[in-house]
């Protein structure tokens, strides 16, 4: 036994003897300290996730500042003073971890079946404290008269496999942990041939098949305080340092590795005794590195001489580390010098000017250069690590040096990225639906070389086994960040945004089915995690249970355009099950859209070759979890016999960290520096706190937050960010009335108060006038300054008031409340009020019916009976809902309900009204108010047609005016025909279809006022001279010439609530909405009615608004039952999501960079930016009823002809 009885299985992988063997066996077992139960080890448990009791120290161990008087052992190599978390907690991350942890190799091991064991033990012999105390002194030659150990504890992790895999290869190493009352070091032991592999498959979240490599290090635990600088020290976490474990040594014996852990400072020692620096780190060049920078304290180095102290414990054939050799590993708890940082622009910062040789089509519009948006307006747009360029037709954004992405979305190079996001299915497996909605995915990219990990929880067993051949569903992300050779783009490098992608599988054996993927951005959070939507919808081949998949490595050209990036390919899969093997294939074509800057010239290639070198796919049926893993490299396409050899950065073999960029150089040489936000040389990288340096470029009355790689400014109380999208502004919650009106607001930094006026009691939100009980109420308002309060002489309310600074006047009723519909602006004739009460009115069809309801119910309804709902004139009013149950539906005037429209709870349908609110007399003239020059914005709302302009995009609320009023009317649809300067709209009261000219004092003309029920949309081609309508009580769609005449049916089939209509009048294709609550849906056909088809039927619920933008070419819609704007190419591709969280959007219109859609929420008109997708604005009418339909007068004509 060679002299240590109880060591178990140190030879049984070892040579025959007579094959030189015998002296590696003899090597193996004297460099550790001897284990085994002869020595009084507890032995762990087998299996996957152990943990020993815990281990009372006696006398306490002093570990990273802390007294720990317990130590437990755990299987996955750690050894911890607390016990250990599920493994699910900590086994697949880097350090820090949210508890103590001293991790001589923290992998997945397993022990299950009895393959191997794992011992542990305090030891007090003077033999074992004589050969740790060597150990140390020989690291940290200071401690010689001044370290003596007390105690040791001793953790053996002897001949243990790695979780899932075959028992072919098993490690073995140990740790010391010797200390005394003042001090704690610890000493990692790595035999010749114990470390037979270096990673584990990753068992949860992001990560999948691809091996992840162990870690090697300390942590200082504590829950989030652990992730503070300087409370880990990482030694080794790549399969480099990894493989020098065994070759190498900070104490001058290869195997051997020595660190200080009473605290987390001074972990490592200094240059040992005879340290040679005669070679730079692996991969650089001799001449890019200065030698003096090799030589810093906290380096470490190699001996090639034992130091004495280990003479007498390491035998004398052990050869020490070649001469020279030098390794620097991360570094958590060291500093370095700073790093400059690029600054973004701001408006104390000059733009650049690029001047082009731009070529415009004059049949589309005429371009003036002062409304060109310019940086020194519009640089907040940029990321802050991008700058802003001004070209001849616009701006563009550009990332800095350092940073990848299109300019508004920037991220560091060789930096680790994360994705979350949603996955919907609808497929077949073979013969059998499987449907999963909002399922979790995750995908964890490690930038540095081009490895992207992709985990899909919660899809069903059969659906999950079937999608293992699709690669796809994670190969998005290996375009989008695969390592780049020299000349070639990844896919962020261009989109700078997850992009909007489209994938088709067509299978090529005796199976019939297809599949189609969609994936859509959702935006970039805070934390720079990118959010994305997966869809999937098709039929698949059924996958047997045990059957394993491989993927063969693969290449694939993309063809690249302005706005689409295009490829097509043959994919070849395996289905493995127990010895049968069944090759499999399919077709793959992906339409990925790209958004690149319309103002600079394009940079895109025209074709580009995906190489992708490793692929797994894998389901775990234990955590139900999908799992894809691929690592891919993007070039130029060439002939593979003239490839010179790859440099290590762009093929991934590179010794550069993860948060670390791999710089080429000569020949095979390169560089390793650290990404954006790090610093360190390369091979040990720390996160810079820009905020505790005073990097960051937050603004006054800002807070600055630190994050892994960035930072984020968050404003102070009291402030908000400013609207340049740098630096914080004051609030002023006075500004906001907040105040009782006889109250006095104070505004202070963060908050305000409120004080009621002298004579006035309350706390400021309310205040009540010590005489209120002897007045009426219009003389007890007129007390407060902001009400005006006309009374007569019994203190009554006048029927007239009037505002005395603005000039508006109304009529009240005997409460005091304005009457609706009496306003008048200034300085016009104010309303005929006081009239005498009209005489009762006999009870309406309405009235009487909910009058008999509610005496059947005895007075009381429950909640589950229904009552008819009717307005102050006893008309139905259009939505009836079933008491508290949620169910509603529209009614017409009798009381029926229509078809199509009863809805689910949470999602009320958007009712029209059918019946006119009464008029005001006397009615004004229904004349035209001619609007001033410019583009602007027309809204109907119930019996007037409203007039916005616009200053660009920006509304011009106070400019906002009434254009027409046409008392008796319910306006819903509306358009405008630019070459004769008319507006045209539908009247669903009236049952009619009229239209104005623009121009001074013009009265409206009716041109349809027979065979209509319900008209609703209304689109015009002024191309064509024609008009499109829907009618929802005909179920119709109709066309006529502009006059009227020529009018015929183009469908009357398949309709159920036909609502939003638009044109593309240059290609005559037509599309409109159909709100049926059973099965909404967008079509389309050729405006005489040809080729009729279904564009959208998927995950959409009331698609209320519909506009077609003539410049981008995007059909676009607004849902008030999913609450999303979308767009989507005419032909149905490219759909994507603008905005997820509308309120109640009715109808909507593209205009420039923004759409404007009417809300039933707010009753106004909103404004959202077509490229963030964030509300930039909002007009609320003074007059607060709903808004219908919108339309955007252009000064111009879009150019085309038919």
């Amino acid at each position: 036994s060679l002299g240590y009885p109880g060591v178990h299985g140190s030879l049984g992988r070892s040579p025959p003897l007579g094959t030189g063997s015998c002296w590696k066996a003899v090597e193996h077992i004297q460099l550790l300290l001897p284990y085994g139960a002869a020595h009084g080890d507890g032995r762990l448990r087998h299996g996957d996730d152990e943990s020993s009791p815990g281990v009372v120290l006696r006398p306490p161990m002093r570990l990273y500042g802390r007294a720990a008087r317990r130590l437990f052992v755990g299987t996955n190599g750690v050894i911890s003073s607390q016990d250990f978390p599920g493994e699910t907690q900590y086994v697949d991350d880097d350090f820090p971890t949210d508890f103590p942890v001293i991790a001589p190799f923290l992998a997945d091991l397993d022990t299950s079946g009895g393959r191997g064991d794992i011992y542990y033990r305090q030891d007090h012999a003077p033999s074992v404290l004589e050969q740790a105390a060597g150990y140390v002194h020989a690291g940290f030659p200071s401690t010689t008269g001044t370290f003596v150990p007390s105690s040791v504890f001793v953790a053996t992790w002897e001949d243990v496999g790695a979780h899932g895999e075959p028992p072919g290869k098993l490690n073995t190493f140990q740790a010391i942990l010797a200390y005394n009352e003042e001090d704690t070091y610890a000493i990692f032991l790595y035999p010749e041939g114990g470390l037979q592999f270096l990673g584990t498959r990753p068992k949860e979240s992001y990560n999948v098949q691809l091996e992840l490599p162990a870690r090697v290090g300390f942590s200082h635990g504590d829950g989030d305080d652990g992730k503070r600088e300087g409370h880990s020290y990482n030694v080794a976490s790549s399969q480099q340092e990894l493989q020098r474990l065994e070759q190498e040594s900070n104490v001058g014996v290869p195997g051997v590795w020595v660190f200080h852990v009473g605290t987390l400072e001074n972990v490592e020692p200094r240059n040992g005794p005879g340290a040679a620096l005669s070679s730079v780190p692996h991969g650089t060049d001799d001449t890019s590195v200065p030698t003096e920078l090799l030589a810093q304290p906290g380096s470490r180095t190699t001996s090639p001489h034992p130091h004495p102290a280990l003479l007498s414990i390491v035998p004398s054939g052990l050869p020490a580390s070649p001469p020279g050799q030098e390794w620097s590993p991360r570094l958590h708890a060291i500093g370095d010098a700073p790093q400059s940082h690029p600054m973004s622009y701001s408006s104390g910062q000059h733009g650049v000017g690029v001047e082009e040789d731009v070529h415009f089509n004059t049949n589309v519009f005429t371009y003036s250069a002062g409304s060109r948006e310019t940086c020194a307006q519009h640089h907040g747009r940029c990321s802050p690590h991008a700058f802003c360029t001004d070209y001849a037709t616009g701006l563009c954004c550009h990332c800095r040096a350092a940073y990848y992405g299109n300019g508004r979305q920037c991220l560091p190079e060789g930096a680790v990225h994360r994705l979350n996001g949603k996955v919907s299915g609808s497929l077949v497996v073979g013969q059998t639906p499987v449907r999963f909605q909002d399922v979790d995915l995750h995908a964890y990219i490690v930038g540095s070389d081009g490895r992207a990990y992709t985990a899909i929880s919660g899809v069903p067993a059969p659906a999950a086994r079937a999608l293992l051949p699709l690669l796809p569903l994670g190969g998005l992300f290996g375009w989008l960040f695969a390592l780049e050779e020299p000349g070639s783009e990844n896919g962020f490098s261009i989109t700078g945004d997850f992009p909007h992608a489209l994938m088709g599988v067509s299978y090529t054996f005796c199976f019939p089915g297809q599949v189609h993927i969609t994936q859509t951005a959702e935006g970039l959070g805070a934390d720079n995690y990118l959010s994305l939507r997966t869809h999937i919808e098709g039929q698949v081949p059924f996958v047997p249970e045990n059957t394993s998949v491989h993927i063969a490595p693969y290449k694939e050209l993309y063809h690249y355009s302005s706005s689409a990036v295009t490829s097509s390919a043959h994919r070849d899969y395996i289905l493995t099950s127990g010895s049968t093997n069944q090759t499999l294939s399919y077709r793959l074509h992906q339409n990925i859209t790209v958004s690149g800057c319309p103002h600079a010239r394009s940079r895109l290639p025209s074709i580009q070759q995906l190489s992708v070198a490793r692929a797994f796919a894998f389901y775990d049926g234990h955590e139900q979890v999908l799992r894809y893993a691929l690592t891919s490299r993007i070039s130029s396409t060439h002939d593979d016999a003239e490839v010179p050899p790859v440099n290590p950065c762009h093929d991934g073999t590179h010794a550069c960290e993860e948060t670390a960029r791999c710089q080429p150089g000569m020949g095979l040489g390169y560089t390793c520096e650290c990404a954006a936000g790090y610093r360190g040389d390369g091979r040990g990288c720390k996160d810079v706190d820009e905020c505790e340096e005073g990097l960051s470029q937050c603004g006054p009355f800002s807070i600055c937050l630190n994050m892994p790689g960035s930072y984020r400014c968050e404003c102070h109380s009291g402030y908000r960010p400013a609207e340049d999208g740098h630096g914080c502004v004051y609030v002023d919650e006075c500004t906001l009335n907040l105040c009782h009106p006889a109250a006095v607001c104070y505004n202070t930094l963060g908050s305000f108060s409120c004080q009621c006026q002298p004579g006035y009691e309350g706390d400021g939100f309310q205040c009540t006038h010590g005489k209120a009980a002897r007045l009426t109420p219009c003389e007890h308002e007129r007390l407060y300054p902001r009400t005006p309060g006309h009374c007569d002489e019994q203190g009554n309310y006048r029927p007239l008031q009037c505002h005395g600074s603005t000039g508006h006047c109304w009529c009240v009723d005997s409460a005091g409340q304005e009457i609706a519909g009496t306003r008048t602006a200034p300085g016009s004739t104010p309303p005929r009020c006081g009239n005498p009460e009209p005489s009762e009115r006999p009870p309406t069809m309405c009235e009487r019916w909910r009058q008999s309801l509610l005496e059947h119910y005895g007075g009381s309804p429950r909640g589950d009976q229904y009552v008819p709902q009717c307005d102050a004139q006893g008309h139905f009013t259009p939505l009836q809902c079933h008491g508290d149950s949620g169910y509603c539906w529209c009614v017409d005037e009798s009381g029926r309900e229509i078809q199509g429209t009863r809805s689910e709870p949470g999602s009320p349908p958007p009712c029209l009204p059918s019946v006119a609110p009464p008029s005001i007399r006397p009615s004004p003239r229904p004349d035209v108010s001619p609007p001033a020059a410019g583009t602007f914005l027309l809204y109907a709302q119930g019996q007037q047609i409203g007039y916005l302009p616009l200053n660009g995009t920006r509304l011009q609320k106070e400019a906002a005016k009434t254009l027409l009023s046409l008392h008796g009317s319910i306006v819903v649809g509306i358009d405008y025909d630019c070459r004769e300067k008319t507006i045209y709209w539908t009247d669903v009261a009236g049952r009619t279809i009229s239209r104005a000219s623009l121009e001074p004092g013009a009265e409206p003309e009716t041109i349809i006022n027979s065979g209509l029920i319900s008209p609703e949309g209304l689109a015009v081609d002024h191309l064509r001279r024609a008009m499109f309508w829907t009618d929802s009580g005909l179920d119709k769609i109709e066309r006529a010439q502009l006059d009227g005449s020529e009018r015929r049916v183009l469908f009357d089939t398949d309709l159920v609530n036909p609502r939003a209509i638009t044109v593309d009048p240059v290609r005559g294709n037509l599309y409109w909405t159909d709100w049926n609550r059973e099965a909404p849906k967008i079509e389309t056909s050729t405006v005489s009615g040809a080729n009729r088809r279904v564009l959208v039927n998927k995950d959409i619920g009331l698609p209320n608004g519909l506009t077609f933008d003539p410049f981008s070419k995007l059909l676009c819609w607004a849902d008030a039952g999913t609450k999303k704007l979308e767009c989507t190419f005419p032909d149905g591709a490219g759909r994507r999501i603008i905005h997820n969280n509308l309120n109640y959007p009715f109808s909507i219109v593209s205009y420039a960079s923004h759409f404007y859609h009417t809300d039933w929420r707010r009753d106004g008109v909103i404004a959202v930016n077509k490229e963030t997708g964030s509300f930039t604005d909002e007009y609320l009418p003074e007059h607060r009823s709903h808004l219908y339909g919108i339309t955007a007068v252009y000064p111009y004509c879009p150019g085309g002809k038919t």
